[in-house]
This record gives C-alpha cells, structure tokens and sequence, in this order.
C-alpha cells in the first residue's frame, strides 16, 4: 500500500469510490473532500492505493483545521477518515494508519502530533485508532453529529 497525496490524475479512482450509509453517518464523501481542499490550502486529501484501487481516504488539515481539537500549533487533524465499503475487513485502514506517522514526517515538516475526533457511537473506528497508537486521553466535544472523542498520535 501506498499514501499519495491528491491530484487530479486520481480522479478515475475517486469516482470508483463506495461508502455505506452506515459510514456516511460519521465521514464525508471523498469527493466533498476534494473540493474542501482545492478551496482550502491547509487541507490534503490522501489518498491509500493498493494494487492501483483507492481502498482508504482521509484528510490532513493543517492549522485552522486542528484548532477546535488541540492547542499543539505543531499538530494536524486527520479527518474524513474511510474505507470503501467493498474493501473493509481487510486491514487496509490499519496499514494506511501503520504507514500514517512516516507520511506525516515526510511530507509535513514541523508537525509531531496527529489529531482526531472520533464519534462515540463510533465503537469500532475507536478501536482501530487505539490499535495503531492513538491515544484517548479525556478530551471529548460536541461535532454535528454528536460527541466525539479527541485521541492523539505523538510523533
């Protein structure tokens, strides 16, 4: 597997792209994503290819972005987390959370934390996220979607 930041040569694999209802209830679709980012220049989509099939999407968002989450002016919110509902159960979100600390380091300099906000309802993303070494340490807001839990990943 491999992370690629976004550009438009990619969009074959977008448009190929499932989500369940079940997953649109806590994430936005990629392609709302894309658009977020070419408005926003502290926002990158990215994007978790194996054997040329986009299987994960997520978002990094720099500086305003982490804001509501963390007062670390060194962090970045991952967002917009997914996988397409095709290719779940097949460890891909693991591997593009295992390959997420190096891609981080290699492409944002100055950045050593990795943020999030989970759903609470969200039982089974939170396990992912604590598998791959995020950490839940009390924080918790209220999202449009209801609460969430703020876990970090120091890098």
């Amino acid at each position: 597997m491999e992370l690629n930041i976004y550009t438009d040569q990619h969009n074959k694999l977008i448009e190929d792209y499932k989500l369940a209802e079940d997953q649109l209830r806590f994430t936005g679709t990629p392609k709302e994503c894309i658009e977020q980012s070419k408005n926003d220049e502290e926002r990158s989509s990215i994007l978790a290819i194996e054997q040329e099939q986009l299987v994960t999407f997520f978002v990094l968002h720099k500086n305003e972005g982490v804001k509501p989450y963390s007062q670390n002016p060194n962090a970045i919110l991952l967002r917009a987390f997914s996988t397409d509902a095709r290719q779940q159960g097949k460890g891909y979100a693991k591997k593009a959370l295992q390959l997420l600390p190096q891609f981080v380091k290699n492409n944002f300099s100055g950045i050593n934390e990795i943020v999030l906000a989970v759903n609470v309802a969200n039982v089974a993303a939170q396990s992912l996220y604590k598998k791959c070494g995020f950490v839940d340490e009390g924080v918790r807001t209220m999202g449009e979607k209801g609460e969430l839990i703020i876990m970090s990943y120091y890098l």
